[in-house]
């Protein structure tokens, strides 16, 4: 699998939200290998995009298409200023994965200087966390390869995300997300209270 971050200050949102949902109704059907997406404004107006295909190549394949040029020139539009992107090679699904059933979807931003310890941690936590934490659903963690990281973590919804914050975690699986935190450095978040969130079509 392979992930893409797209970030940027939205000026327009009803006309964003509008250009996302042309792109999943007319051009998803030809973008071969794309797997699905989740994406959604900060209450600040930062917008943030994971897009999943099946493979880098995939993904370049579909930057090609001459209509996905149009759509994009079109929806840059709704942004002020410029928009950054981020490549993610080798991600991870963790729980679940993502789900378009999440009613919440937490996604966290920054820098590690030991992405492969994280991926260690996260594969160990995970096995225990759906005992402690019943409404996380899953999650997916991307870095691009020199310590940047996205890692999304998706919820059943917000009430219950927030009221579980204040279990009592066991002290095994407290040190392990202790760990976590120190690998996870100074964390942007984007808390997403209304994702849009697409799969392929089967």
């Amino acid at each position: 699998m392979f992930v893409q971050v797209i970030q940027g200050k939205v000026s327009d949102e009803r006309q964003l939200r509008r250009c996302m949902d042309r792109w999943a109704e007319e051009l998803q059907p030809g973008a071969t290998g794309y797997l699905g997406s989740t994406s959604g404004i900060r209450e600040d107006g930062m917008f943030i995009l994971l897009v999943r295909f099946e493979s880098h190549e995939a993904a370049v394949r579909n930057s090609e298409r001459p209509e996905q040029g149009a759509w994009w020139a079109e929806t840059e539009q709704c942004f002020d200023g410029p928009v950054s992107f981020m490549d993610c090679p080798d991600p991870m699904e963790w729980l679940g994965g993502g789900s378009d059933d999440a009613g919440f979807v937490q996604i966290m931003e920054g820098h590690t200087t030991d992405s492969d310890r994280l991926r260690e941690l996260l594969t160990q936590s995970s096995d225990r966390l759906h005992s402690v934490r019943p409404e996380i659903i899953g999650g997916m963690f991307a870095s691009n390869g020199d310590g940047d990281y996205v890692e999304a973590v998706y919820f059943t919804n917000e009430s219950e995300a927030r009221e579980h914050e204040k279990v009592t975690v066991p002290d095994d699986l407290r040190s392990l997300f202790e760990e976590e935190g120190r690998l996870m450095g100074e964390i942007d978040y984007f808390d997403l209270h209304e994702p849009m969130l697409v799969s392929a079509q089967r």
